[in-house]
């Protein structure tokens, strides 16, 4: 008898105990009453026969959706999007009450809503573009504006896989080759412009080399230059004949002239 009544007490026990994780809300909801005292973590005692525990995350939770979203010029961009939002501790009693459990549809509709005043604004392509922060930031904020007094607040929205049309898709394309050919065009010119340059430099180096050396062969120099050479050609084993005027080996009426061997 004394163990049945030990099992009896074990069971009434167990089944009269919650256990809260450390991400989870929980509150006592006696005959259909939700209590406004939120319990975030260990254990939670009740009347099982009267009371029950409900439990919500509290931790950041990611909504995904495919919508299209209506854009500027009146055309519709497929997009996958997320929404990171969590629900405020206090809150999660009043926000069970007034919207229920399914509170994601809520946040799915003020999306909804928020994307297409917020989209109608912008192009299409700003959606490709470095422009989407902008637009996430401004739904955001639309959003958290409607839902943070409810006690949702929303994080972050995140548009992903942005779809074009096709044949926008085609002319963001076609301009941004026609961007890279120009750029690539740009840089043959540039190269060009450098290497005209750098032959300009060069004759003006050749030039002003030339005029320093004619500066320098005065009628002294070049009288010395020949009696060395000539010198030279003295040394020589080989048999040669050089004709001269008696005064340079070289210079004949004024000329350059290679002697004869």
């Amino acid at each position: 008898m004394k163990t049945i009544i030990y099992l009896l007490l074990i069971a009434v026990l167990t089944t009269s105990c919650a256990v809260v994780r450390p991400g989870e809300a929980a509150m006592k909801q006696k005959l259909g009453e939700l209590d406004d005292k939120v319990a975030t973590q260990g254990t939670i005692w009740y009347n099982p026969f009267t009371t029950r525990v409900v439990k919500e995350s509290i931790q950041t939770l990611n909504l995904e959706l495919l919508l299209s979203l209506p854009s500027k010029e009146g055309l519709s961009v497929a997009s996958e999007i997320s929404i990171l939002y969590h629900l405020e501790v206090e809150k999660v009693p009043s926000i069970l009450r007034e919207i229920g459990p399914n509170y994601p549809s809520v946040i799915t509709n003020v999306f909804r809503s928020a994307a297409a005043d917020v989209c109608s604004q912008f192009f299409a392509k700003d959606m490709h573009s470095g422009r989407r922060a902008d637009i996430e930031e401004e739904i955001k904020a639309r959003m958290d504006g409607n839902l943070r007094e409810q006690g949702i607040v929303i994080e972050a929205v995140l548009l992903k896989s942005i779809q074009l049309p096709a044949g926008l898709s085609r002319s963001i394309e076609q301009k941004l080759q026609a961007e890279q050919d120009a750029m690539r065009m740009e840089f043959i010119l540039q190269t060009e412009r450098l290497e005209a340059q750098r032959k300009i430099i060069e004759a003006e180096g050749t030039r002003d080399a030339q005029k320093i050396l004619a500066e320098g062969l005065t009628p002294a120099i070049i009288k010395i230059r020949s009696i060395d050479a000539f010198r030279e050609l003295a040394r020589s084993n080989n048999s040669k004949v050089i004709i001269t005027d008696g005064k340079t080996p070289y210079l004949i009426s004024g000329e350059e002239t290679m002697p004869q061997q």
